[in-house]
C-alpha cells in the first residue's frame, strides 16, 4: 500500500553528505520538538541549547557539490524560534529580496488566507511579497500550483488578482500554470477512481537566480501559523554549474514547467479523454520525475 502512495506522489527533496555544522542545527529543531513532548505549553524563553547556530544574519559557509555555497535552516511557527533561529517567513523574504532577475516558486496549494472555526481573513505575507517583487522591482515571477481535488475555488480568484497587477505596467511579468497530475482520473470509472490514490505533485520550493528554498509548508496562511515545520536556504553565486543546486531545482521547475500536465487551467473546462492516452505511463509502471540521470539534488 505504502509504495502504491508514493508512486502517486511527486516528490522532491535534498540530502547532504558529510555536512555535520548543518545537521547539528538541524538538530537543535529536533530537540526543541522534543522538548515540548511533556508540555503543556510552549516556554516563554528557551534553553540556550535550541538556540540557533545558523541564521539569515550568519550563515555556514560550504562547499556544495564544489561549490561555494551558503546556507541555514528556519523554523515555523514564530513561537518555536528561538534566539539565532529564522523564520521560516523571513528567510523565505530573504530569497525573494535578494532575488535579481527570477522568482520561480513550485507548491501544492497557494491561498493567502488565514482561517479559524469561525472567519478567515486575507493572509498577505507571501502573496505581498510577490506583488512587491513584480511592480517594484521587475523580477519576473512564474508560479507552478498543484490542481487537484482539494484546490480551494478561492485559488483562483487571487491568481486573477495577481496577474492584474502586471496590467499595463512595463516590465511586470508573472506567469502561473497549475500541475495536474489528474487528468487522468478524470475520465475513470468510479471503481477505477475508488481503486487509486490521488496523483499530486507536493513540491514546495523556490529558486530564484542567487537561492533556493526548500520547505514543507504550501503557500497557505494557516501553515504557517499553526504547523510546525523546517525550511532550507541555501545561497550560490556560480548559478550556472550544472553541478550547483540553484542550478538542479532550476532545471527540475522549468522541466515540469514546460510539461504536458502544466497548463494555465480555465477551471470550468472539461477534460479531453482521448487525448489523455499520451499522457499515461506504461501500465503498471509508476511516471519518473528524473530531471538527470541522477539523484537531482544531491549535495
Amino acid at each position: 500500500m505504502l509504495s502504491i502512495l508514493i508512486s502517486q506522489m511527486k516528490e522532491l527533496g535534498v540530502i547532504f553528505y558529510n555536512c555535520s555544522c548543518l545537521v547539528l542545527d538541524l538538530q537543535r529543531i529536533f530537540a526543541l520538538y522534543s522538548s515540548l513532548k511533556f508540555k503543556s505549553r510552549v516556554p516563554q524563553t528557551w534553553s540556550k541549547r535550541l538556540y540557533g547556530v545558523y541564521d539569515n544574519e550568519k550563515k555556514l559557509q560550504l562547499q556544495l557539490n564544489e561549490t561555494k555555497s551558503q546556507a541555514f535552516v528556519s523554523n515555523s511557527p514564530k513561537l518555536f524560534c528561538p534566539k539565532n533561529r529564522s523564520f521560516d517567513i523571513d528567510a523565505i523574504y530573504s530569497v525573494i529580496d535578494d532575488a535579481k532577475q527570477y522568482v520561480y516558486i513550485a507548491v501544492t496549494d497557494y491561498l493567502p488566507i488565514s482561517s479559524t472555526r469561525t472567519k478567515r481573513t486575507y493572509w498577505p505575507d507571501l502573496d505581498g511579497k510577490i506583488r512587491e517583487a513584480l511592480v517594484l522591482r521587475s523580477v519576473k515571477v512564474r508560479l507552478l500550483i498543484s490542481f487537484w481535488k482539494e484546490t480551494d475555488p478561492l485559488t483562483f480568484n487571487f491568481i486573477s488578482s495577481l496577474k492584474a497587477i502586471c496590467t499595463e505596467i512595463a516590465n511586470c511579468s508573472l506567469k502561473v500554470k497549475f500541475f495536474d497530475l489528474e487528468r487522468e482520473n478524470a475520465c475513470a470509472t468510479k471503481e477505477q477512481k475508488n481503486q487509486t490514490f490521488p496523483k499530486l505533485n507536493r513540491n514546495k520550493y523556490m529558486v530564484t537566480d542567487g537561492a533556493a528554498y526548500i520547505g514543507n509548508f504550501d503557500w497557505v496562511g494557516n501553515d504557517f501559523t499553526q504547523n510546525a515545520g523546517t525550511g532550507l536556504v541555501i545561497n550560490q553565486a556560480d548559478v550556472r554549474d550544472n553541478r550547483s543546486i540553484i542550478k538542479q531545482l532550476k532545471d527540475v521547475f522549468e522541466r515540469d514547467w514546460y510539461s504536458p500536465y502544466a497548463k494555465s487551467l480555465q477551471p470550468t473546462k472539461q477534460p479531453n479523454c482521448s487525448n489523455l492516452s499520451k499522457l499515461k505511463s506504461p501500465s503498471n509502471q509508476p511516471a519518473t520525475y528524473n530531471a538527470t540521470g541522477r539523484e537531482p539534488l544531491s549535495a
